[in-house]
């Protein structure tokens, strides 16, 4: 497996021979140059996980490309006539060849006066979770974990006790663009200091970066 970083919530994740965008937000552009995309997933609607315009750019790329989302999302793409497979909380699916599993039913709020939105996590081939705009907690093991590190939801002492809770056995940094690089240092350093006691190996990415993953993990 291999995951380049994109920008904030965008990956490329190459796995078995397929390739897999996530979260084509407004946060980044690199995603309008990608080609050959087998699968794109979408956790929610805000536009820094569903950028319109960059999906459509991404699906002129790869007009074979499988969508899968939420109801949510999904409202909102048939207004643009984009089809795409439906997959949320609780339920699992093989698409392209790749296992995938929905986790997860709520953005994580923000504040009370602001509704939250339909936020669904994926387990990407039994081996990464993203979990999108929230802190669900899959509760199966989880050798991958695409940690969310700040955002207006988020501090960092809670993404510190979610990498914890869920125990992969390595996670490396995404929801990030609102940090500054000084602020980006400074959550990796934290991270890695406070994560190593428990076992987890955290990967510092920023955008632009690859990590590859054995094929036969322990």
């Amino acid at each position: 497996m291999k995951v380049t970083k994109i920008g904030h919530c965008c990956l490329l994740i190459e796995v078995n021979g397929k390739r897999i965008l996530t979260d084509p937000g407004v946060f980044s552009d690199g995603q309008n140059a990608i080609k050959n995309i087998d699968i794109i997933l979408i956790t929610h609607e805000h536009q820094d996980h569903l950028h319109m315009d960059s999906l459509k750019t991404v699906l002129e790329h790869s007009p074979k490309a499988a969508v899968v989302t939420n109801t949510a999302v999904g409202k909102l793409l048939e207004e643009q006539k984009i089809a795409f497979t439906l997959l949320e909380h609780g339920e699992s699916s093989t698409v392209e060849g790749i296992a995938l599993e929905g986790f997860g039913e709520q953005h994580a709020l923000i504040h009370s006066s602001m509704p939250t939105v339909q936020n669904t996590g994926y387990f990407i081939a039994e081996r990464l979770f993203y979990p999108g705009d929230a802190l669900t907690k899959p509760g199966i093991p989880v050798e991958v974990l695409a940690l969310p590190v700040a955002g207006p939801w988020l501090k960092i002492g809670e993404a510190i006790d979610y990498a914890k809770a869920v125990k992969p056995q390595m996670a490396f940094p995404v929801h990030d663009a609102v940090l500054s690089a000084v602020g980006l240092k400074l959550h990796h350093s934290l991270l890695q200091r406070l994560l190593e006691p428990d076992g987890i190996q955290f990967m510092p990415l920023v955008d632009g970066e690859e990590l590859s993953f054995a094929d036969d993990p322990e």
